[in-house]
């Protein structure tokens, strides 16, 4: 009896079952998840310092598609205008349509609306720019800036242009959510809780972090899966092959044939 739920390589037959079942689930969430995230996020490169300290020159980043109604302020997104040279950049969004973005407090701070608002992520802890400046942003519009306010080419530079700087919102491409290279700066990008307390509100983080989840999900369910079975033989019982008994009933099985 105790040999009836027993295949003949030492496990159980469930637990090859479970085994094979694991394996299965874990390719779905494996793949699924390359896949899912393939959908939603877009790499891209980095290539000036426009964005430092928060995201150096040529780091990768993980942008995710999503449409520019969707952006709020505070957001990195990458855009592509052809009034900004038809390429990809990336900046941080400070102004939406109808906001009057000015610079700078008597503590040096970016208002919106006239509230001032704190930047805790610029480099050295402002100013918010080393030049003063006022603008109105047009509905639909967004007003960008980078956060090393000392050499990135911003909205702050296109004052003149009818758009007041800004740049529609069907030019964003992406927003940015996490940096993926160098892997000692991996992180998701914070929401700056200043941007929080203004009409609408901050964006919500996308849904990387269940991506990675499914993916590493996946790989720990295929790797257990497949070593269940190896696992097992070794460490069940053996079968007893030494002694004088299994001699003779080799020898009786002889005589029959």
């Amino acid at each position: 009896m105790s040999g009836a739920g027993r295949t003949g390589d030492g496990h159980g037959r469930a637990g090859r079952v479970l085994s094979g079942l694991a394996v299965a689930v874990g390719c779905v969430l494996f793949l699924g998840g390359f896949v899912w995230g393939a959908l939603l996020y877009q790499p891209y490169t980095v290539p000036t310092d426009s964005m430092t300290p928060t995201i150096g020159q040529g780091a990768r980043v993980l942008a995710e598609r999503v449409g520019g109604d969707e952006v709020r302020r505070g957001d990195i997104v990458v855009f592509k205008d052809k009034a900004w040279g038809d390429a990809p950049m990336i900046k941080r969004v400070v102004g939406v349509g109808g906001d009057s973005v000015r610079c700078c407090d008597d503590r040096g701070r970016l208002t919106i609306g006239g509230k001032p608002v704190e930047e805790p992520y610029l480099p050295g802890g402002g100013p918010a720019s080393p030049t003063e400046f006022s603008a109105e942003v047009p509905e639909g519009q967004l007003f960008l800036i980078g956060d090393h306010r000392m050499t990135s080419v911003d909205s702050r530079s296109r004052l003149t242009d009818a758009s007041h700087g800004s740049v529609p919102r069907d030019a964003v491409k992406g927003r940015v959510d996490a940096t993926a290279w160098p892997m000692d700066g991996w992180g998701m990008m914070d929401r700056p809780e200043s941007f929080a307390a203004l009409p609408g509100g901050t964006s919500r983080p996308g849904p990387l972090p269940l991506v990675l989840a499914a993916v590493a999900g996946g790989a720990v369910l295929i790797l257990g899966g497949a070593a269940y079975g190896p696992v097992a033989t070794r460490l069940g019982p053996r079968r007893a092959t030494g002694g004088s008994g299994g001699k003779r009933k080799e020898g009786a099985a002889e005589r029959v044939r």
